[in-house]
């Protein structure tokens, strides 16, 4: 039976719930992806096979059917000729085809029911196939989009980081500066002070 005896197993896979269930959807994806490219390509080749054998199976039960139509014109025509032994192998003849025509209809129905399987298959795999690509390329832009997010979001920070540092830096520069302003002023309070004295000692 081939790729056929998992019909079943390929009908009944439902790719939104599978996928919802993952822990990993990117890798499963893929997987699944290549998964359904090695089924579907061996669906379409059986496919067309089966396809031929119930086209194969119609063209044997047309011609048997029409060869029983033949066969009852023949009789009936070799009646009205007043050939009965003519007309009763005309009708044994038909009796050999109806016989044959039932196991040809049988064999039609099995040849355009497993037809109709893989057609089913293939239409599901197809579509199957479409949503995968279409979740994957949503995932994808996800993914990207995330990317540049956690990227901008870096570059915001850094920027951050950067003001604060530099506002740090100015900060601890005028600290410094008064620092020195303040030192500076004191020396210079102590020089007029010793002057002003030595200026007094002078004048007495």
């Amino acid at each position: 039976m081939g790729i056929l005896s998992r019909f079943k197993d390929i009908m009944s896979v439902n790719i939104n719930t599978l996928l919802h269930r993952e822990e990993n959807p990117e890798k499963t994806i893929h997987e699944y992806m290549q998964n359904l490219s090695s089924d579907l390509g061996k669906v379409k080749a059986e496919t067309a096979s089966m396809v031929t054998d119930e086209r194969r199976a119609k063209r044997a039960l047309d011609e048997c059917m029409a060869e029983i139509k033949k066969l009852e014109r023949y009789a009936e025509k070799s009646t009205e000729a007043g050939n009965d032994g003519d007309a009763l192998k005309f009708l044994d003849r038909k009796a050999v085809q109806a016989e044959k025509l039932g196991k040809l209809q049988t064999a039609y129905d099995q040849a355009a029911s497993k037809a109709a399987m893989m057609k089913q298959m293939q239409d599901k795999l197809v579509s199957d196939m479409a949503l995968l690509e279409a979740r994957h390329t949503e995932l994808k832009g996800k993914m990207a989009a995330a990317k540049a997010q956690q990227a901008q979001n870096d570059r915001h920070a850094k920027t951050a980081f950067d003001a604060m540092e530099e506002k740090a830096s100015l900060a601890l520069d005028e600290a410094l500066a008064l620092a020195e302003l303040r030192a500076g002023t004191k020396k210079d309070d102590l020089d007029d002070l010793i002057a002003q004295l030595e200026k007094e000692q002078n004048e007495r």
